[in-house]
């Protein structure tokens, strides 16, 4: 549940801590939220205990409210049912060809035109699925600085490969080795090759998005003490790279009310057929098998 959870934590830690501790997470929390229409809706929601859905959005243009906004290269639907104790992490590949106001387009663009409700209405339209919980935007770039603040993450890789030059925009001479089943303790730099890198990944994109899943799941492992969520670093972090339209009411219900599914984490991937599209060049191209497979999927974990 990564980042959602990351938050929730830090709205529930305020309520025992110092009046000035409280008094920054509060600042920081505030600083990330953007009210939407459904922002209400959902209170209702988290507080009746029941299903809830949201679209987590990565992309990486350095800190977020700057007039570039990017496309958003990580898209995942989360899922979390706390009657059956189940959080499911849905991925939807960044090049997955869909119509947007008539126009084909790859679903990573449909937040460049326009912004988060129409990257939600495009993974809505696609699968036909309704995500009543709103949206998490992260800044992928920010993960230096958030692994940093956390005195660094571990582990393990999955595969074996090597990254180097524009796997990192850190240093265009750093190379990072990974090899399989070994666990590692990583520091910014090392941690964003190692979830950027997919050339050398036999699933290509899909693989990425694993290794993002695990990085910010290494992340949350290593915020959950007071102490460190109130890291003057760490806070400066979220509020420069995080954006949301779900309140502070909601985290803290998901934070008590739904820690159970947060411990019974599944994965899921929508897995297309690569085309070539002219213009647009590569895209992932979904059958109906499989966005019904999915919508099946989602719809089971959204019932209680």
């Amino acid at each position: 549940m990564t980042i959602l959870v990351l938050i929730g934590l830090l709205a529930c830690a305020g309520v025992a801590t110092a009046s000035y501790g409280y008094y920054k997470m509060n600042r920081t929390i505030s600083k990330m939220q953007k009210t939407s229409a459904m922002t209400k809706k959902v209170d209702k929601i988290t507080a009746s205990k029941s299903p809830v859905s949201y679209l987590l959005l990565g992309t990486d243009t350095g800190d977020l409210g700057r007039d570039y906004k990017g496309r958003t290269d990580t898209m995942m639907i989360i899922t979390i049912n706390p009657d059956k104790k189940t959080t499911t992490m849905t991925s939807v590949a960044r090049d997955t060809l869909v119509t947007v106001n008539g126009q084909q387009m790859k679903i990573n663009a449909a937040y460049a035109y326009g912004n988060a409700d129409s990257a939600m209405e495009a993974v809505e339209n696609l699968l036909n699925v309704k995500i009543n919980g709103g949206y998490v935007l992260a800044n992928m770039g920010g993960l230096i600085k958030m692994v940093d603040a956390v005195g660094g993450v571990d582990v393990v890789s999955p595969l074996t490969f090597t990254t180097e030059g524009d796997d990192t925009q850190a240093d265009s001479k750093s190379q990072y080795s990974f090899f399989k089943g070994q666990t590692y303790h990583m520091d910014g730099s090392e941690a964003l090759a190692f979830s950027r890198m997919r050339h050398e990944d036999p699933d290509g994109d899909y693989g990425r998005q694993r290794r993002q899943q695990l990085i910010i799941q290494a992340v949350l492992k290593h915020s959950a003490s007071v102490g460190t969520l109130f890291n003057d670093t760490l806070l400066n972090t979220l509020s420069n790279n995080i954006q949301t339209d779900v309140s502070t009411s909601s985290m803290k219900n998901l934070a008590l009310n739904y820690r159970d599914a947060f411990g019974n984490v599944k994965q899921d991937q929508l897995h297309g057929t690569t085309q070539d599209m002219g213009d647009l060049g590569s895209v992932e191209v979904m059958s109906q098998s499989e966005i019904n497979r999915v919508h099946n999927a989602i719809t089971d974990e959204m019932s209680k």
